[in-house]
C-alpha cells in the first residue's frame, strides 16, 4: 500500500505517522522545509515537490491525499495538480472543505479523468494515538479503494470509519459534526460558568466534572478533556476570553438556512464565538445608548 500525501500540517503529519506505523508507505510533500524535516517516521519518506510526490507511484494507479487549509490553498493545488494526474487517479480531499466547493471541484476533476472522493477526519492531537474518525464521500469504487487506507487511520477496521454517502457527503457530516461539537461545547462551558458563578455554594466544580465522567448522561470525550482544564484554574484564568470559529460552523448554520431545517443550538453557539471576538460589541454600545436614550439610564464608558 503506498498513497501520496500533499500538506504536513499537525494533523496530516500526524495522519502520516498512523499510516506508516499502520505498514502504509507514505510520500510526503509540503511547502514547509520544517515540516517536511520533522517527519521522520519510518516508511514515509518526504520530497521537495508536487511533481516528485506524483513520481512515486505510476500514473493511473496514484491515490493522492490533500491535507490542505480550507479555501484557496487547496483550489490552487488541485489546480496544480489536475494537468498532471491521469486517468484512474484517485484524489482525495481529507481536509476541512465547504461540501459545496466538493461537489465543484470534484466536476472538475472528473472532467480532467481524474476520480474524487472527499473525507471528513476528526481526532484532533488525539488521533495518532487513538486513531480517528474518518467520514467519506465517494462513489461505490472509489471507497473500496480507499478503505484500507481509512482502516488504517481509524480506531479499528470496524469502528470510527462509514462511507457517509455520494462525493460531497464526508465533508457534509463533518461540518454537521462540528456544529454539534460548537453546541456541546458552548453547554458544558454555560454550565461550569453558573456552578462557578455560585459563590456562596462554594463549588468544587473541578471534582464536580470528574464525577460526571463516570455513570452521567452527559459523560463524553469533551467533558473528559473539561475536567482536566478544571483542575488548572490559573491556567484558565490566564487565557483571554476569545474563541476563533474555523468556518465548520459558519457552514452548518449556511445549510441550516439553505435546506430549512432549524437548528438554534448550532447558531447560537456560532454567534457566542462572534460576541468573543469583539464582533458584538457595537451592537452593544448602541443598545447603551438607546437604554440612556428613552430611560435616561447611566451609560458607562470606556476605562
Amino acid at each position: 500500500m503506498h498513497i501520496i500525501l500533499l500538506g504536513l500540517g499537525r494533523m496530516g503529519a500526524n495522519m502520516a505517522r498512523r499510516w506508516a506505523r499502520g505498514g502504509v508507505s507514505v510520500t510526503a510533500f509540503d511547502v514547509s522545509d520544517d515540516a517536511r524535516a520533522s517527519l521522520t517516521e519510518s516508511n514515509t519518506t518526504t520530497v521537495s515537490s508536487h511533481a516528485a510526490a506524483l513520481a512515486a507511484m505510476p500514473a493511473g494507479s496514484r491515490i493522492v491525499w490533500l491535507m490542505l487549509p480550507a479555501g484557496a490553498i487547496t483550489e490552487s493545488t488541485i489546480d496544480t495538480l489536475l494537468p498532471e494526474l491521469a486517468n484512474g487517479d484517485l484524489l482525495i480531499d481529507g481536509g476541512n472543505a465547504n461540501y459545496k466547493d466538493t461537489l465543484r471541484r470534484a466536476q472538475k476533476a472528473n472532467a480532467a479523468g481524474v476520480d474524487y472522493a472527499d473525507c471528513g477526519v476528526s481526532g484532533g492531537v488525539w488521533g495518532l494515538q487513538n486513531g480517528y474518525c474518518v467520514m467519506a464521500g465517494a462513489s461505490g469504487e472509489s471507497y473500496e479503494r480507499m478503505r484500507a487506507y481509512l482502516e488504517v487511520l481509524a480506531p479499528s477496521k470496524t469502528e470510527g470509519i462509514v462511507h457517509a454517502g455520494a462525493v460531497g457527503a464526508g465533508h457534509f457530516a463533518k461540518m454537521v459534526h462540528n456544529g454539534i461539537e460548537y453546541g456541546m461545547m458552548q453547554a458544558l462551558a454555560e454550565g461550569f460558568a453558573l456552578m462557578e458563578a455560585k459563590k456562596d455554594f462554594a463549588m468544587p466544580i473541578d471534582d464536580i466534572a470528574n464525577a460526571w465522567r463516570s455513570g452521567s448522561v452527559v459523560r463524553s470525550w469533551l467533558l473528559d478533556l473539561t475536567a482536566d482544564a478544571l483542575k488548572k484554574p490559573d491556567e484558565i484564568a490566564s487565557i483571554a476570553p476569545y474563541v476563533s470559529d474555523s468556518g465548520e460552523g459558519r457552514w452548518a448554520v449556511e445549510a441550516m438556512v439553505d435546506l430549512g431545517v432549524p437548528a438554534p443550538v448550532t447558531a447560537l453557539a456560532l454567534t457566542t464565538r462572534f460576541a468573543t471576538q469583539g464582533k458584538g460589541d457595537y451592537a452593544a454600545k448602541l443598545l447603551a445608548q438607546m437604554r440612556a436614550g428613552f430611560g435616561g439610564h447611566a451609560v458607562k464608558k470606556q476605562a
